[in-house]
């Protein structure tokens, strides 16, 4: 699954009321450990802290790439969410 992607569920995560940003952040510091080259949004979001939502969906709207509708449509359903 791409960044971008997962980005776009977190970004409706966030705003709809089903993800916490302490989520996010841990998605981040995983993305950071494993990425070949860190981007400045991972760095950005792994700094911030559970209360700092708007800050992380401000990052999480840099992340570069296409969300994939299929993927982004399973990881909603995952979640019960349509």
């Amino acid at each position: 699954m791409n960044h971008r992607t997962k980005a776009e569920f977190f970004i409706q995560g966030i705003t709809r009321g089903f993800v916490e940003a302490a989520e996010v952040i841990a998605w981040s510091d995983e993305v950071v450990v494993s990425a070949p080259k860190a981007e400045d949004w991972m760095i950005e979001i792994s700094s911030c802290g559970p209360d700092d939502r708007m800050v992380i969906l401000s990052h999480l709207n840099t992340v570069k790439g296409v969300a994939d509708p299929a993927e982004l449509a399973a990881l909603l359903k995952a979640r019960g969410v349509s």
